[in-house]
């Protein structure tokens, strides 16, 4: 049962499939794109860095069809997606993860939209963004505490949005349609409108979205097919002024609402892509941001400053009948509301100096309201005879988790000459997070199903409380050291850490209905921490027609925050257990053979296990001496785009896509609490690969791109949820879609 619903170094750098469409039709050389990034909070070439990063342009994202985070994770190594269904995500980051769910911790993977950080905690909706007309997305692998903060124990996804051009007008515009599973219709539409308002001066830039896609899962208990269909709508407006070539003000506001109408979770014992449940399991999210940047050049210097302000409205129904078998009817329908206020001030100093400095401070302020109904069904409570109920729900109970977080940070890089040059980071953090409970009502509903008792039953008032509030304080460090023997090669040591906020408890001190000799519910997790040590090298050679990037890591995470589960009704909580270690190889290459073919290559090696747990940490946890974290040990993929002209003025092209990635255990094995007891839930997923085939043309401004996703249909499990609650718990791939994308650029 959900308890607190939403309380190696690395291969820096990625190809990027830096060969996109219109570079071939332009003629340009048969070499790899340069690629600027900010991943530290100043524009750099991305093999400068000593960052692990992956970086994917807009073209990036057309040309592969990417539309949201399964493409994302698939072409970045070391990364893996943990979605059970839309709007459902958690990512996985050099094998950082004890399950795919993370329920009640905050996530290991800190998700930026521009400057607000969208990520909350496992057991929540985490929204699918739309991911058109963005400037850039980076994807950073191992810890980003000194510049992202605690919510980026192992790494950092920044989603990066397109500025108003101010000097010409500009519209695109894509249509996508497809069709999955032979009858399953996909539709997406997308529009964008750049206006330059006043030449040099002030720009206004507008996108809108929809999306319709059915789903490919038949609901056997809703007797709905295709049932866990999408509808996503939404659009933002970006307004840019620049009164002085100093000063420029940028306001952004942006909506979207994204309705899955129900999860994409699936029973295998049921059929090929069935699910069972007794009403529609849902996990919707509205998402509207306003925020405000302030950029001023100084002599010397740039500041900046970032305000946003957003609301998060949620909703997570889910059929929790399968904690009991199917015996009873028996499922949660939650709402969440989020209000989080957001303010970033940095000051960084122009480059060309002997020293490159950063220095800024960060704020949060989060209020997240969750109204917890817990239900019956009218047909089985009038079946068995039980009364006394205002309507189906047996229990109800409102919350609100108040947290807060302000850091200042810094980095400071010392250039001892043009070979070799030291970088430090700081960031100290304070994270605080407090849960009250406003009141509500309980009932004896539990017994009463499954003891099969009938008659009235009475109405326990839940009484208004605080909670202990959770408190942290930890600084996170960066140590780099960087050489560049030729301009062509950097080479880099990295020692970084990380840490993630405390966890409370939102049931803290609840005894279990069910078994009242079962374990009271803890107060919550201290935080836990991250040691990161790497060393990687990224080069650029041929003239720029081949770039390797290639690292080594090792990870030292102690005291885990960890999720348990009380046997008796399946609550969660968090606490902490011992200690592990993750190791890994990430590599990356591109190569332009010709102008014509580029090719790329990428993956990673990972071997991530429990070094460190005591007997009674393992009993309360599940966890087993030497268990494996739930990460694959390979994962890779190969990329191949060919160009062709067609006639003088029409350019074809085809690209082809093969992705594998290596099954990984879904949970620790054994029951919490009953450390002797095989979890019944703990499974592997399926290896799987996947297979993906665009063949186009680009004639002048329009593009007509076919494609075939998952070509060999390749049905194989990629999630198993490790909690009994759910009785369907597996997802896997979209079945194979065919279809046609239409892009315009006016």
């Amino acid at each position: 049962m959900v308890s607190q619903l939403f309380a190696s170094a690395t291969a820096v750098a990625l190809m990027v499939t830096p060969f996109t469409v219109g570079a071939q039709a332009a003629g340009e050389g048969n070499q790899v794109e340069e690629i600027i990034v900010t991943a530290t909070r100043r524009s750099e070439r991305l093999q400068d860095v000593p960052l692990s990063i992956t970086a994917f342009s807009q073209d990036d994202l057309t040309e592969k069809g990417i539309v949201g985070y399964e493409g994302l994770a698939r072409e970045t190594p070391g990364v893996v997606l943990n979605k059970p269904t839309a709007n459902f995500n958690n990512f996985t980051a050099r094998g950082i993860a004890t399950n795919g769910y993370g329920a009640n911790l905050q996530n290991t993977v800190a998700i930026y939209l521009d400057e607000l950080p969208i990520s909350t905690i496992g057991n929540t909706t985490v929204l699918d963004p739309n991911l058109y007309d963005v400037e850039r997305i980076e994807f950073l692998r191992g810890p980003q505490g000194t510049l992202f903060g605690s919510g980026s124990l192992s790494g950092a996804l920044r989603i990066l949005t397109k500025s108003p051009d101010l000097n010409s007008y500009d519209a695109s515009a894509m249509v996508d349609t497809g069709l999955t599973d032979g009858d399953s219709l996909r539709q997406r539409y997308n529009a964008m409108l750049n206006v330059p308002l006043v030449d040099d001066k002030l720009g206004l830039r507008m996108v809108g979205f929809y999306r319709h896609e059915e789903g490919y899962v038949d609901n056997i208990g809703t007797d709905v097919k295709n049932a866990n269909t999408l509808v996503d709508w939404g659009g933002r407006a970006i307004l840019l002024w620049k009164p002085t070539d100093k000063l420029s003000v940028r306001l952004l506001a942006s909506h979207e609402d994204s309705n899955p109408e129900d999860s994409g979770l699936i029973d295998p014992r049921l059929g090929d892509f069935k699910r069972n449940s007794d009403r529609p399991d849902l996990f919707v999210g509205k998402l509207t941001s306003f925020n405000a940047t302030i950029d001023y050049q100084f002599d010397g210097a740039h500041f900046t400053s970032s305000s946003t302000y957003s609301t998060f409205d949620q909703k997570f129904f889910v059929d929790l009948a399968g904690t009991f078998g199917g015996a009873i009817a028996f499922g949660l329908d939650a709402y969440g509301y989020q209000d989080t206020f957001v303010e970033e001030a940095r000051l960084a100093s122009d480059p060309g100096g002997k020293f490159d400095w950063v220095i800024g401070g960060f704020f949060l302020d989060r209020r997240h309201d969750v109204d917890y109904f817990y239900r019956s069904s009218p047909e089985f409570l009038a079946a068995r005879g039980i009364t006394g109920l205002p309507d189906e729900y047996y229990q109800r109970q409102y919350n609100h988790t108040n947290s807060h977080e302000i850091a200042g940070f810094g980095e400071l890089t010392y250039h001892v000459n043009d070979k070799v040059w030291l970088t430090g980071g700081l960031r100290y953090g304070s994270v605080d997070a407090r849960t009250y409970v406003e009141g509500g009502y309980n009932s004896a509903y539990l017994t009463y199903a499954l003891l099969g008792l009938s008659g009235p039953l009475t109405m326990v008032p839940i009484a208004p409380a605080v909670g202990v509030k959770a408190k942290g304080e930890r600084p996170s460090y960066k140590i780099s050291a960087s050489y560049q023997p030729f301009t062509a090669l950097t080479t880099y040591a990295t020692w970084s850490t990380g840490f993630r906020a405390p966890v409370v408890n939102g049931f803290a001190g609840r005894r279990s209905v069910v078994d009242p000799n079962d374990l009271v519910i803890p107060n919550g997790a201290d935080t836990d921490k991250i040691k990161n040590y790497e060393l990687g090298a990224k080069g650029t050679w041929f003239s720029g027609k081949l770039t390797t990037n290639l690292a080594v890591y090792l990870i030292d995470w102690s005291d885990i925050q960890v999720q348990a589960n009380r046997v008796s009704d399946s609550v969660q909580f968090a606490t902490n257990i011992g200690a592990a270690r993750s190791k890994g190889f990430e590599f990356e290459i591109g190569a332009a053979l010709t102008s014509n073919l580029q090719l790329g290559l990428s993956g990673s090696f990972n071997d991530a296990h429990v070094t460190e747990l005591s007997a009674s940490e393992a009993a309360i946890s599940g966890a087993v001496p030497d268990a494996r974290l739930a990460a694959p040990k390979f994962q890779g993929a190969v990329y191949a785009n060919y160009g062709f002209d067609i006639t003088a003025s029409t350019r074809g092209f085809f690209a082809a896509a093969f992705q594998h990635v290596d099954s990984f255990p879904s949970a620790f094995p054994r029951v919490p609490g009953r450390p002797t007891v095989a979890l019944a839930t703990y499974g592997y997923t399926d290896s799987y690969n996947n297979v993906n085939l665009t063949l186009g043309a680009l004639m002048g401004q329009l593009s007509v791109t076919t494609y075939v996703e998952n070509l060999l249909d390749d049905d194989s499990v990629t999630y198993i949820h490790p909690e009994a609650f759910l009785a369907n718990r597996y997802g896997t791939m979209r079945p194979r879609t065919v279809g046609v994308r239409l892009n315009y650029d006016f």
